[in-house]
């Protein structure tokens, strides 16, 4: 397998402290509905609300939750703005990965001197429980990464937003926290973010995939994994390769019409509870043949769970070093064949799931006949 892994010396440098994500931003063409698609679907909670009845004239965000996995989902209110620009361009996506940080300013600063490109300056917002300070930065595309400071803030979540509450009461499917982001960038830009990512945030290139290692009949794409130096952030970079059809990454650009975030992993403690309960509720899951479960006591070797239920549900399983992961991954969320998620539960295993790539890709191409697209 072509894969680099970097020694642990090598991961051990934090020079961009970040505690974690803070929150995933969307911008859609409709966020009441699709705040209501999360709720039934995914199982998330709408905690909090901003729009024009709190002050805000050109937008209306619902912040959703389930357990540390924190999603804003903002539409405009008008039909011009750079919301709407961003939505008419790319669809139903993510604007903002927002990272925590203890001191936004200086964060921002260092970031700046290091390279980045300022989309926010350090911006105070207040109200009785408290301030936030916010800043952000671009990163591939029309996605930034805010810098969220809030060590002197009590309230629910930020200023601006209020309290939501509805009868419509749903239960949370068990998605515990973002487990890692993957963008798609274009070819021959993958190495220039691992670079920003490197320079500039302080990451390591932790992973790295040619395209021999992911890689169908049909099509390949290369990808370098970089993370923080706590480990808690990562994010996988794809870029297409040369192939004799379309790659899922060139499929994705075309559609999105540019880069930006293709897919979000968020853990789970029990992936068969989760995904038969996301199934129940209409969720629909790529599916590999079943014959990919013939092979897999001899690849992973002993696991807990049983194979009938992950070859029902359509599950894949993957061994490293460390233990072994189950993954699946949901079919586009939106009508554009762009954003997607993976819902992974790591048992010690902290790798991607390399073993499972041909049979995920294979998939993905199945569906990409369906549209026309491979």
């Amino acid at each position: 397998m072509a894969t680099a892994t970097l020694p642990e010396s090598a991961q051990s440098a934090d020079t961009f402290p970040i505690n974690g994500t803070d929150y995933i931003e969307f911008y859609v063409g409709n966020a009441k509905q699709a705040a209501h698609f999360y709720r039934s679907a995914f199982g998330f909670d709408v905690v909090a609300y901003r729009g024009p009845e709190t002050g805000v004239r050109d937008r209306a965000s619902y912040l959703l939750q389930q357990d540390k996995v924190r999603l804003i989902l903002t539409t405009p209110i008008r039909s011009e703005g750079p919301i709407a620009d961003h939505i008419h361009k790319h669809g139903d996506g993510v604007r903002d990965i927002a990272l925590w940080v203890d001191d936004a300013r200086t964060a921002f600063k260092l970031a700046v001197e290091r390279g980045a490109k300022p989309a926010q300056e350090p911006t105070v917002m207040k109200d009785e429980a408290g301030e936030i300070v916010i800043a952000a930065i671009h990163l591939y595309g029309d996605t930034i990464h805010s810098l969220v400071e809030r060590k002197d803030y009590r309230g629910l979540f930020m200023p601006g937003f209020v309290p939501f509450s509805s009868p419509f009461q749903v239960k949370p499917v068990g998605l515990k926290y973002v487990d890692h982001c993957v963008g798609n960038v274009e070819l021959g830009a993958m190495n220039k973010w691992v670079n920003f990512y490197e320079h500039v945030l302080g990451f390591v290139n932790i992973l790295s995939f040619d395209d021999k290692t992911i890689s169908t009949e049909y099509s390949a794409l290369m990808s370098k994994v970089m993370s923080n130096g706590n480990g808690r952030i990562k994010f996988p970079i794809n870029e297409p390769a040369a192939g004799k059809k379309k790659s899922q990454i060139d499929e994705y650009l075309e559609f999105y019409d540019g880069p930006g975030v293709q897919h979000i992993a968020i853990a789970t403690d029990d992936i068969i509870k989760t995904v038969t309960d996301m199934k129940s509720r209409g969720v629909e899951f790529l599916k590999v043949p079943a014959t990919y479960y013939d092979s897999v006591p001899e690849r992973v070797g002993k696991i807990d769970e049983d194979i009938a239920p992950l070859r029902e549900l359509g599950i894949l399983v993957d061994r490293d070093d460390e233990g072994y992961l189950l993954q699946i991954f949901t079919k586009p969320v939106q009508d554009r064949p762009t954003v997607f998620y993976e819902i992974i539960q790591r048992k010690g295993a902290k790798s991607f799931g390399a073993g499972n790539f041909k049979a995920l890709f294979e998939a993905i191409e199945r569906e990409q006949a369906l549209r026309g697209n491979l």
